[in-house]
């Protein structure tokens, strides 16, 4: 079998294997026998005794060489344990093995040291013995191997092989310092089934369950201690009174530390220190103080140790002038404050506003070493945490403030701390001040500071730092415009904001999406619509600029306020090729601004689609399906709208007046009047939009008995009439001739102080044209001018057609012509 690290003999090179015969020698070279070249710095005894060995020398005779070259040559350790191999001396040589393993195990050879071992477990007659598995541990041990080690040993209990109390003491202490839990209880539960007592693996065990905060299995092990009647030495005492002090229990605390001194061990600093370090953890310093002043009486001097835990311990009680004492008393003794003591006396001054004592701890943490930045970060986190932010420029002076001027990094720190605390012009000062030259970073950082303005809501403090800041007219900064546009935009000043994009048009500089977005996103608070669709112009126009979810969502709800129903149709289809990912936001917002714009088989479409995808419809998009469904009258899909909406509570009462609606439009009476039931079974009161729906497709339908009711019952409850209803009884008893009826009906709409409006006047027009009455309705033409109101189209066909039916054809005509000559466009009411 070929080992790792075995030098093979090359040809010219001298044997150190010599024969007395010369059969022998032909012998050697028929088998192919290894022989072995030294090269190295041996001893002449050692390179005599080598070139004089031969078959015939005995086992222990080459054991001896063996153990004589692991000590000073790996390599020719290992040509020398295969000559050994190749001459059969290592049959039951379990020495020679654990040598070479030895040797392996400082070369980190392991797939080697595994295959040298399985050849010696397999080829040994007697049992193995913990010694060649110990070598391997110790050579993990050496080298922090936590698992590796715990392969070996786990190998040595498959073989049946007994540890001894160095096994364990070297796998625990591998599992204290990775924190292996698992590995160090099945290490300790091994230990104690062979009835050993390891005292470093008790440590061990208590010191990883005390790190990890186990304290209860701190405990049980210290239990087990005494269970096992194992005699503590130092360290034992040690980690049981770091145990006890770590969680607060320092009275059990007290008392190893008076077992220690009965067992007869010296008294000791480091059980002191930790003693004294559980009580300042619990705020306890009365204890703490009485066991630092106990500790000359005991013959035991302070060490650094001592000082800086009754500095944090005084510090934990926010007591300034303690922990400066000892603070101050650590620095006699020659010690140096660690981190934590600089920050705990920074934070402590800090709170107690004494800014010469941090000015006297910057300098320490300077002369201890700390970064400027790091320096600069603990000072301004200290005084975040009290609100006196306002209080640093007082103590950052001398080299202090002249790093900040000429560090990018430290500057930067400190003016976004000021701005964050509404220090605006001490940061403008420290900038105006600054000693480096960087206009990226600069840039960079003005559009930070802008930033966190605008994130929390401070406006005015980001308009203060744009104004001040060094600029360029021609070669503006892009992202600070745009961000200023988006500031001015929440703050009104919408002229600010168009003069920033006319600025930024005019400087050449291309435009991005972002920018694009941000600049309808102002317009469209400033209500300016038809601006907005100007931008979104300009944009199409530019090349590569493709619109991201959230303005593809402005640019459809702009179009759908525009009314622009070929734009809201282009754009959708736009996003369905830009490939976009949709979310239930977009789902929700094309279906409710494109529901006039699609075909009612494609919104159906996106709809199902959307529930596929496991997105919720909000109770707009429910009602926009609804009233599309509603119109095409396809009432089997708006059943079906309606019922999920009604499981996922979605529907209000514009769901049911939508379908209400829909049913009575479609002179569906029977099911108008069941949605209705069903609108004041599930709880909600009948809207006046839904009586104007009863009203008006009764009374179409000339059912007037159940208009009449529905009108009594209107009366009845607590909707008030809007003008929708009044027009509606105006059409009704106008249609039918009706025009005491009509005259009642105006008179109460006058009298609820609501007056005609153009749909009132029209609608009165075309009752006086059924019932004859050319003159009045001449006469509410000239009143509806009195009152404010501008006649439009429908008026004048409303006229003429109650002309013509009352054979006023030269009336007519002339009213007709007047009306192509104005050339009026009007809407339908």
């Amino acid at each position: 079998m070929r080992f790792r690290g075995v030098k093979r003999t090359t040809k010219g090179e001298e044997t150190f294997l010599k024969s007395t015969s010369r059969k022998h020698k032909q012998e050697q070279e028929k088998e192919k026998e290894p022989s072995l070249v030294y090269n190295g710095d041996i001893s002449n005894a050692l390179e005599t005794a080598l070139a004089n060995i031969s078959p015939n020398s005995s086992v222990e005779h080459c054991n001896s060489l063996l153990k004589q070259l692991e000590q000073c040559n790996e390599d020719k350790t290992l040509s020398f344990f295969q000559w050994m191999r190749s001459n059969g001396k290592l049959k039951e040589n379990v020495l020679a093995y654990n040598l070479v393993l030895r040797v392996l195990g400082r070369k980190e050879d392991w797939q080697a040291a595994e295959e040298m071992l399985q050849e010696l477990i397999s080829n040994s007659v007697n049992k193995l013995s913990f010694q060649v598995f110990n070598t391997l541990i110790y050579a993990c041990y050496r080298r922090g191997l936590g698992e590796l080690a715990t392969k070996w040993f786990r190998l040595m209990l498959e073989n049946g092989v007994r540890p001894n109390v160095a096994t364990f003491g070297m796998l625990l202490n591998l599992c204290q310092k990775s924190g292996n839990v698992a590995e160090a209880e099945f290490a300790f539960h091994q230990m104690r089934s062979f009835e050993l007592q390891c005292q470093s693996a008790y440590s061990a065990m208590i010191t990883i369950y005390t790190r990890l905060g186990l304290y209860d299995k701190s405990e049980e092990i210290i239990g087990l201690m005494k269970e096992d009647k194992v005699v503590s030495n130092l360290e034992n005492w040690l980690v049981q009174l770091n145990a006890y002090s770590q969680q607060g229990k320092l009275e059990e605390a007290e008392g190893v530390l008076m077992s220690m001194n009965e067992a007869g061990i010296s008294p000791n600093i480091v059980a002191y220190n930790t003693l004294i370090t559980g009580y300042g953890k619990i705020s306890n310093m009365d204890a703490a103080q009485r066991l630092f002043h106990n500790l000359q009486n005991i013959g035991l001097e302070p060490d650094e140790t001592t000082y800086r835990s009754m500095i944090e311990g005084w510090g934990r009680a926010n007591n300034c002038k303690e922990s400066e004492w000892y603070y101050e008393k650590l620095k006699e003794a020659g010690f140096k404050p660690n981190s934590s003591n600089l920050y705990t006396m920074l934070n402590l001054q800090v709170r107690y506003k004494d800014e010469e004592g941090v000015i006297k701890t910057l300098y320490d943490m300077r002369r201890m070493g700390c970064q400027y930045s790091s320096i600069l970060s603990s000072l301004l986190q200290a005084y975040e945490k009290v609100r006196r932010v306002h209080k640093v420029p007082l103590v950052l002076k001398g080299s202090f403030f002249v790093h900040v001027l000429v560090d990018q990094t430290s500057c930067s720190i400190l003016v976004m701390a000021y701005v964050k605390h509404h220090l605006v012009d001490d940061a403008l000062q420290v900038l105006k001040k600054k000693l480096w030259k960087d206009n990226i970073f600069e840039d960079n950082l003005y559009h930070l500071l802008i930033c966190s303005c605008k994130e929390s809501d401070h406006y005015d403090d980001a308009v203060k730092i744009f104004t001040q800041m060094p600029k360029s007219d021609d070669n503006p900064n892009l992202h600070i415009a745009c961000t200023m546009i988006d500031i001015y935009g929440f703050m009104g000043r919408f002229e600010e904001a168009k003069d920033l994009y006319a600025n930024l048009k005019s400087s050449g500089i291309a435009l991005d999406m972002i920018t694009y977005s941000v600049v309808v996103r102002m317009y469209v608070k400033s209500k300016s619509l038809k601006d907005a669709c100007l931008v979104l112009y300009e944009m199409e126009k530019q090349k590569g600029i493709i619109p991201d979810t959230f303005l593809f969502r402005d640019m459809l709800r702009i179009y759908q306020q525009c009314g622009m129903q070929k734009k809201l149709a282009e754009t959708y289809y736009i996003i369905l090729k830009s490939g976009i990912a949709w979310d239930q936001e977009m789902y929700n917002c094309v279906i409710n601004c494109c529901a006039r714009a699609l075909p009612v088989d494609e919104l159906s479409r996106v709809y199902d689609e959307m529930l596929q995808r496991g997105y919720a419809p909000n109770t707009i998009t429910v009602n926009v399906m609804l009233d599309v469904y509603g119109k095409a009258r396809l009432f089997k899909k708006a059943r079906k709208v309606f019922w999920m909406a009604r499981k996922r509570g979605l529907t209000d009462v514009i769901s049911y007046n939508t379908i209400i609606a829909s049913y009575g439009q479609s002179k569906d009476l029977k099911n108008m009047k069941s949605a209705v039931r069903k609108m004041e079974f599930h709880g909600f009161s009948v809207s006046l939009e839904a009586y104007n729906c009863m009203l008006d497709a009764y009374g179409k339908e000339g059912q007037i008995e159940k208009f009449r009711d529905v009108l009594r019952r209107l009366q009845e409850s607590s909707c008030v009439s809007d003008h929708y209803t009044y027009n509606i009884l105006i059409n009704i008893y106008g249609e039918k001739g009706w025009i005491e009826e009509v005259a009642g009906v105006l008179t109460e709409l006058k009298e609820c102080g609501l007056g005609p409006d153009l749909c009132s006047y029209n609608t009165l027009i075309k009752a006086y044209g059924i019932a004859g009455m050319v003159e009045k309705a001449v006469a509410v033409v000239k009143e509806m001018r009195l009152n404010g109101i501008e006649p439009d189209q429908i008026t004048y066909i409303n006229l003429i057609a109650a002309l013509q039916k009352n054979d006023n054809f030269l009336e007519a005509v002339k009213w007709s012509l007047w009306m192509k000559q104005m050339k009026m466009e009007g809407s339908k009411c």
